[in-house]
């Protein structure tokens, strides 16, 4: 299999911290999305929308929804099992993974490209152009506000998300905590719970 990815963006991040910690290796074409080069014909050849990461497999599938993604990987090395191994639990992670990319990482993409002339008409990815909306940055910033402690109340008293077990909702999470620096923003002071817990996932994941 063969993957085309970006590594410090946010959704090629979530899966770079999955294969790291669970010691998998693809062969990788890296491509630089801050120059358009996912917009390359190899690439447009496999995903026509042109987002990373984008996993081409042996028999010529081709997947490229992040999720999608490190779902198969975790079932292909279940070693270190990231979305559990009992269905409650992976429908747990899932329903987790869901909450925060739309509560958490779309409203910091919300803040990021609806300014500044880096995202010019690239308000949204994919291969279609789509003009800034201003106003959204505001909202954007309102909605993670309440992202921040909503999590602070749910981790109170906890260093996992789900149980005593990371998972790969722990480590999308953590995408959200850095991917919240792109935007100028910051886990909160008065969150405690948060920084705790932040603090468990990277001594883990940097170990």
């Amino acid at each position: 299999m063969h993957l085309y990815t970006h590594k410090p963006a946010p959704n090629p991040q979530r899966l770079d911290l999955l294969m790291k910690y669970k010691g998998i290796e693809i062969d990788t074409t890296p491509l630089d999305m801050m120059k358009g080069e996912h917009f390359c014909e190899e690439l447009k050849a496999l995903n026509p929308s042109c987002t990373l990461p984008t996993l081409h497999l042996d028999d010529g599938t081709v997947l490229t929804d992040t999720v999608a993604i490190c779902y198969y990987l975790d079932k292909e090395y279940p070693e270190k099992a990231l979305f559990g191994n009992t269905p409650l639990v992976t429908a747990q992670v899932l329903g987790l993974m869901h909450k925060f990319y739309t509560e958490g990482m779309t409203p910091i993409a919300e803040m990021l490209r609806n300014r500044g002339e880096g995202f010019k008409d690239r308000a949204l990815p994919g291969r279609i152009n789509v003009a800034q909306i201003p106003e959204l940055v505001n909202r954007g910033k309102v909605r993670l506000d309440g992202f921040w402690l909503d999590m602070d109340e749910k981790l109170a008293g906890k260093l996992f998300l789900i149980d005593e077990q990371l998972t790969q909702a722990d480590i999308d999470l953590y995408v959200v905590c850095s991917f919240a620096g792109w935007a100028k923003q910051v886990i909160p002071s008065n969150c405690a719970n948060i920084l705790a817990w932040h603090k468990n996932i990277e001594t883990i994941l940097q170990s």
